[in-house]
C-alpha cells in the first residue's frame, strides 16, 4: 500500500496523519503535544527544537503504530499553525524562540503603525488590519529585541519564516527555503494582488528579501526529504497549507459561497470567494485561500483567537476537569437553564479578534452567585465559544449578503454534541460534521496528491462524507436569543 504522509503542526501539538494513496481513506494519526511558554504576561512561544522533535517523533510513532513501510510514502503535505515566527539561520538552528500568533507584545509597535497611518496602506496591500497577530510586528520584534537574530542579521544569516517554511527547510536537509501564499498572505508583507513579496512593506518594516522564503502555488514541488534518521531521501514535499485554509480545502469548500468553520485553539470561520478578493467592511480578514498552477482564490476570514483554548484552561488552570472531553458531560448537569441566565465566559485570553480587533482585551468570568459551580462554568464556556463564533457569522452575513443556513465544521471540539447544538441554536444553521474531523490534516494529504498530480480538483468533494446533522433547540431558542443580546451589552461595555 502506497500512502500521503500529512504533518499538521498546530498551536499545542503535531499530528502526523496517514492517507491511503490510491482511496483518500483514513488510515491512523498520532498527535504529540508540545510546550507554550509564557515568559511575561501577553507572550506566548515555541520552541522550535520541540516542534521539530514532535514532527519526528510523531511520524515514527505512526508508521510503527500502522506497520507502514516509509518507502511507501509516495508525498508528504504540511499544513501548520499560520502568523507563528521562525528565526533561524542557514543551518537551520533556531535563533530564537518562535512567537505564536497569540503573542501580544507588539501592541505599541502596532499603535506607532496606526500614528503612522499606515492602516489603509496596509489594509489595502495585504487584506489585514494592523494587530500583533500577524507576522510582520514580529519579525520587526526579533530585528530590535533578540540579541541572536540582531548578530546574525548583520552578516544576513537570519532566516524568517512561518512554521511551514521551517519544517520544510528541516525536511529537505536546509536545501528548501519556501513557503506558499495561504501561508505568506498572513505575514502583512506579501501582496494580495502579486502573491509575492512587496517592497514598499518590505522597506516599512526594515526586513530584507533574502531573510525571506520563495513564494511558490500551494500545490507544487517544495523540494525533497534529504538527510534524516526517521524518513528517506527523496520523499517529494508537494503541499504547504496554513492551517484554516487546509481545513476549508478538506472540507470540499471549492466554490464561491461555501463556508466552514474550524474549532481548534482558536475558532476561525472562512467563506470561500473564489477569483475575487473581497474586502470587508465590518472587521473581517481577506486572505488568500490557495493558489493552484498561478491561479489564486480567495477567502474571507473571521478569527476568534480563544476556542479550544478555553476548554484546556479549564483542565490545566481550573482543574474542573482531567479532560478536554469531561466537559461535556459537566456542562450537561445544569438542568435549569435560569440559573445560567446571568452567568458568561468570555474567552479573550489573548485579545479579542474579528469583527472587534481589541489587542488589549483580557477574559472575563461574569455573573457568578454563590450557588454557582464547576457545572455552571463549563456551560458558560461552552457558550461564550458559540458566541464567538455566532459575532463572526452574522459579520459575515452582513458582509457577503449570504444567509449562511448550514456550516460545515470540523476540528477536536466538534465531538461534543452540545457545543455543536448549542451553535446551531444560537446561528439558527444547520451545522454538517464530516466524517474525517481532521479535515486539516486530511486536507494537507489531498493537497499533496494535487500538487503531484495524482488528484484533480473535481475530485475532492467526492471524496468529502457526512457524519452528522445538528438542528436548532426549539427549547433552546428564547433562552438564546436573550442571552445573546446580553453577550453584544457585555462586549460593548468590557472592551469598546
Amino acid at each position: 500500500m502506497k500512502y500521503y504522509l500529512a504533518i499538521d503542526q498546530g498551536t499545542t501539538g503535531t499530528t502526523a496523519l496517514l492517507v491511503d494513496a490510491n482511496t483518500f481513506n483514513f488510515i491512523d494519526k498520532v498527535t504529540l503535544e508540545h510546550p507554550q511558554f509564557y515568559p511575561t504576561p501577553g507572550h506566548v512561544e515555541h520552541s522550535l527544537v520541540e516542534i521539530w522533535k514532535t514532527v519526528r517523533e510523531s511520524i515514527s510513532m505512526l508508521l510503527t503504530k500502522t506497520k507502514s513501510n516509509a518507502k511507501d510514502i509516495v508525498g508528504i503535505g504540511i499544513t501548520n499553525q499560520r502568523e507563528t515566527t521562525c528565526a533561524f539561520d542557514r543551518k537551520g538552528n533556531a535563533l530564537a524562540k518562535a512567537i505564536v500568533w497569540q503573542d501580544r507584545r507588539t501592541i505599541n509597535f502596532c499603535k506607532e503603525i496606526v500614528r503612522d497611518g499606515k492602516q489603509d496602506l496596509i489594509k489595502a496591500k495585504t487584506g489585514l488590519p494592523v494587530d500583533p497577530y500577524f507576522s510582520a510586528t514580529k519579525i520587526h520584534w526579533l530585528l530590535n529585541y533578540n540579541e541572536n537574530v540582531k548578530v546574525e542579521n548583520r552578516s544576513d544569516n537570519v532566516l524568517f519564516g512561518t512554521i511551514d517554511t521551517y519544517l520544510t527547510f528541516k525536511l529537505s536537509g536546509g536545501r528548501a527555503y519556501v513557503t506558499e501564499p495561504s501561508n505568506a498572505s498572513r505575514t502583512m508583507l506579501m501582496n494580495l494582488k502579486t502573491c509575492q513579496w512587496d517592497d514598499e512593506l518590505l522597506s516599512y518594516f526594515k526586513v530584507r528579501k533574502t531573510s525571506l522564503p520563495q513564494i511558490h502555488d500551494t500545490f507544487g514541488h517544495f523540494g525533497v526529504t534529504h538527510g534524516l534518521d526517521f524518513l528517506p531521501d527523496n520523499i517529494p514535499i508537494s503541499c504547504l497549507f496554513g492551517d484554516q485554509q487546509s481545513a476549508l480545502f478538506g472540507q470540499a469548500c471549492l466554490r464561491p459561497g461555501s463556508i466552514k468553520c474550524t474549532y481548534g485553539t482558536g475558532a476561525f470561520l472562512l467563506l470561500n470567494t473564489g477569483s475575487n478578493i473581497v474586502f470587508s467592511n465590518n472587521g473581517l480578514l481577506t486572505t488568500i485561500a490557495y493558489s493552484c498552477k498561478g491561479e489564486k482564490q480567495y477567502a474571507i476570514e473571521g478569527s476568534c483567537y480563544i476556542a479550544g483554548a478555553a476548554v484546556q484552561w479549564l483542565r490545566d488552570n481550573l482543574k474542573i476537569i482531567n479532560s478536554s472531553s469531561e466537559i461535556e458531560v459537566l456542562a450537561k448537569q445544569v438542568s435549569n437553564l435560569t440559573e445560567m441566565e446571568f452567568i458568561y465566559f468570555l474567552p479573550f485570553f489573548t485579545g479579542l479578534g474579528s469583527p472587534y480587533w481589541v489587542s488589549e482585551a483580557k477574559a472575563a468570568l461574569v455573573g457568578l452567585t454563590r450557588d454557582s459551580g464547576p457545572s455552571h462554568i463549563a456551560r458558560a464556556c461552552l457558550e461564550g465559544i458559540c458566541f464567538s463564533i455566532n459575532d463572526l457569522i452574522q459579520t459575515m452575513r452582513n458582509d457577503s449578503g449570504l444567509l449562511i443556513t448550514t456550516l460545515k465544521v470540523d476540528g477536536g471540539a466538534v465531538v461534543n454534541d452540545l457545543l455543536m447544538s448549542m451553535q446551531a441554536t444560537i446561528s439558527n444553521s444547520q451545522i454538517i460534521r464530516p466524517r474525517v474531523i481532521e479535515t486539516t490534516a486530511y486536507g494537507a494529504a489531498l493537497g499533496a496528491a494535487i500538487g503531484l498530480g495524482n488528484l484533480q480538483m473535481e475530485g475532492i468533494s467526492h471524496l468529502w462524507k457526512e457524519d452528522a446533522i445538528f438542528e436548532k433547540n426549539p427549547e433552546w431558542t428564547d433562552y438564546f436569543n436573550t442571552k445573546y443580546a446580553g453577550w453584544g451589552k457585555l462586549i460593548k461595555k468590557l472592551y469598546l
